[in-house]
This record gives structure tokens, C-alpha cells and sequence, in this order.
């Protein structure tokens, strides 16, 4: 019997919604920030001045991926930051013109959904608009959940679960003859798809670096000129006195790198990555009650998220990591007990299915020898732990 090489032990990544690789180039452009031009952007000497030139060559990168203006972009610790500068900032504005309603999704990240949360806490007040089974947000749910005072709209571009792209730039055009702020976290869809602010009508945007091979603690607001959002953190004069604190040079240089690369290679990576995908679903599509949460045709062309019953989502995991592959879970632990995801229970999933989820994100740096045996090992190990569950009966 002749052994099939191609399925020994191998590491692979395929959690790349999570987080990603830094980049060569990315890395490379952040060393001379750490070491010999040190200094402070806010320094009039030559060697502050060399970082403010880095910033604002950054600024200009990111500007031009997304179609902004360079002065449209203030750089962030990560999406979660911009985030709740985007949501508590448009509260604080809507409030002084006596607008206290805010509009969101069942899907959205904790950042968005945990930030509407404490500003109900305030005297605000949230609407949630449901999705429908693969998903979707309609541009009609949301302008039947507008009020008005309603001040903000916040959608995200893609989801980081199950990968479901919303329609951003019909939304944005419903809130824009609206008059209402538009917030889109595009902290997944960076990369992946085509974003430009000026065509899609957002007002603002969270973006998050370390997603797109930059490195973690990093990214960016987009915010529309002519919305003043007021001052959040306080102490200093930085990102046009908008975000106080010494800017991190090195990783908003790695972030500027990386946001031009990411989206100069959407037309050659995103057919490849979907070829993965499709591939990778191709080979398991029939694995006895299993299926794909989310569409298959209006998702990231990497995300594959599946429940499968009879299995712990956390058991096929670390039952995977054994085996050297890197996925993740549709649940998440907190406080010591498993929550089902509240994404997977918004398109109505119940919690053991939500339960026996994982995710497979795949990018560029995939193979379609990672896709065979990523099917291989996840076929095996299935049907393994379904025969350790005294439960499971499926006919």
C-alpha cells in the first residue's frame, strides 16, 4: 500500500478572519520607525519630521485605497476603537440636534453592538434590524426602522462569521437622502472586496490592520469631511486633535503598506482564494448533516462557515489543531460557560447547531494542497467524534 504523502502531518492557517500574517513589505516598512527614525511626529526638528512625512504617506495610501481624501482618515488602535469613535462620536452630535435614535443589525460586531448598548444606558435608543437566514440586511428593513431622530446607521460592510456581503452602497444612498450618518464596519471586507466611500455614500468607516497583514494594534476611521466629530480622548493635539496620544509611527507605516497592497491585489487574489473555497466546500459537500451558514454566492470569497451535527464546534477544533490546521469556532467562551454565536442564532440557527460551528477562512496564502487536507482531516474527524457520541443517530 503505497501512503499518501500528501496527507501527513502539515501546518495550516485557515483562520485568517482572525487575524493574518504580517507582510514582508509591511514589516520591512515599520523597522526604520522602531530603530534609527525614531522620533516624534510632533517634533519641528528633522527626525520628528521624518515620522510626520511617514504619517502622512500612510494617510495618503489609506486615502487612496478606500477613495478618500487624506484628510478624511484618522488612524486608530484596530477596528474596535474606530468603531466606538464612529458610534459614541455621532451619538454625542445627535444629541445636540436632539436625535437619540440609532439604527444597527443582529450581526454586527461586539464592538458596534456593546458601544449601541452603554449609549441605551445613556438615554438612547436602538433599533436592531433582523436579517434574514443567510444574513442579509434589505435596504427596505432599514428604512422602515428609521424614525425621525433617527442620527446614525451602522451596517457592517461583511460579516466576520459567516461572510455575508450587505448591500453598503444602497443603504448608504437611503441614508444620505435621508439625512442620516452612515457607519459601515469594513474591518472584514478591506481586502477582499472593492470599497469606495465617495460611490458607496458612507460617512464613516472602521478599518482594522491587522486583518490585511498589518500588525495587530493598528487601523482607521474613515470620517467624511464636514463631520466633526467631537474629541473622545483627550491630552494632545494628534489625528487633527480628533485622537490625543503620541501616534504609533511604525505600525500606521506598516498599516499604509499593507491597506496599498491588500487592495492592489483584490483582482488577482479574490478569484484565487474563492477557487480555495469553493474547492475546499466541493470536496465535503456531502458529509452527512452538515451545511454552510450564510450564502454561498453573497459571501467573502474566503469564508466557509459550517455546523455540523452531533459535534461540539470546540471538540472539531482542537480536534483539528492536533492535526496542525488553525479554524475557529461560531461560538464564543465567556465567563467560564459556551455562548452560541449571536450571529448563528440571528439567522436561526438554535444553539446546539450554533454550537457545532467552525470557521474556515482562507487567503491568498492558502494552497489547494491546504484545501485537501484541511477536507481530509475535517471528513476524518467528524465522523470520529460522531462515533464518540452516544446521541448521534443521523438517517
Amino acid at each position: 500500500m503505497v501512503r499518501d504523502k500528501s496527507m501527513e502531518m502539515r501546518f495550516v492557517y485557515a483562520d485568517n478572519a482572525a487575524t493574518t500574517r504580517i507582510s514582508d513589505a509591511a514589516f520591512n516598512a515599520m523597522l526604520p520607525y522602531l530603530k534609527e527614525k525614531f522620533g516624534n511626529a510632533s517634533s519641528v526638528y528633522g527626525l520628528g519630521r521624518e515620522s510626520k512625512n511617514a504619517l502622512l504617506l500612510a494617510r495618503e495610501k489609506a486615502a487612496k485605497a478606500i477613495g478618500a481624501n487624506v484628510h478624511e482618515i484618522l488612524f486608530t488602535s484596530g477596528g474596535t476603537e474606530a468603531d466606538n469613535l464612529a458610534i459614541r462620536g455621532c451619538a454625542l452630535l445627535g444629541e445636540k440636534l436632539g436625535k437619540k435614535h440609532i439604527v444597527t443589525s443582529a450581526i454586527e460586531h461586539s464592538a458596534v453592538l456593546d458601544s449601541c448598548r452603554a449609549l441605551e444606558k445613556e438615554g438612547f435608543e436602538v433599533t436592531v434590524v433582523h436579517v434574514n437566514p443567510e444574513g442579509f440586511i434589505s435596504a427596505d428593513a432599514i428604512c422602515k426602522a428609521i424614525k425621525p431622530d433617527t442620527l446614525l446607521v451602522s451596517i457592517m460592510t461583511a460579516n466576520n462569521e459567516i461572510g455575508t456581503i450587505q448591500p453598503i452602497a444602497e443603504i448608504g444612498k437611503l441614508c444620505r437622502e435621508s439625512g442620516i450618518l452612515f457607519h459601515t464596519d469594513a474591518v472584514q471586507a478591506v481586502g477582499n472586496m472593492k470599497i469606495d466611500v465617495k460611490e458607496m455614500n458612507i460617512d464613516l468607516m472602521s478599518v482594522s490592520g491587522h486583518k490585511i497583514h498589518a500588525p495587530k494594534g493598528v487601523g482607521c476611521l474613515y470620517c467624511r469631511k464636514g463631520i466633526e466629530l467631537p474629541k473622545l480622548i483627550h491630552g494632545g493635539h494628534q489625528e487633527r486633535n480628533k485622537r490625543a496620544g503620541t501616534e504609533n509611527v511604525a505600525f500606521i507605516a506598516a498599516f499604509g503598506q499593507a491597506i496599498e497592497e491588500a487592495v492592489l491585489g483584490i483582482e488577482k487574489n479574490s478569484p484565487y482564494i474563492k477557487s480555495l473555497r469553493d474547492r475546499l466546500y466541493d470536496k465535503i459537500s456531502d458529509i452527512p448533516d452538515m451545511n454552510v451558514n450564510g450564502s454561498m454566492e453573497n459571501r467573502l470569497p474566503g469564508n466557509l462557515n459550517l455546523s455540523f451535527g452531533g459535534i461540539e464546534g470546540e471538540s472539531l477544533i482542537l480536534s483539528l489543531d492536533m492535526h496542525g490546521i488553525c479554524v475557529s469556532s461560531g461560538a464564543a467562551c465567556a465567563s467560564g460557560s459556551l455562548e452560541a454565536s449571536h450571529v448563528l442564532r440571528a439567522i436561526g440557527l438554535d444553539d446546539e447547531r450554533a454550537r457545532g460551528s467552525v470557521r474556515i477562512t482562507l487567503n491568498e496564502e492558502n494552497s489547494f494542497d491546504d484545501v485537501d487536507y484541511i477536507a481530509f482531516k475535517l471528513r476524518e474527524t467528524v465522523e470520529r467524534l460522531r462515533k464518540l457520541n452516544p446521541n448521534w443517530n443521523f438517517r
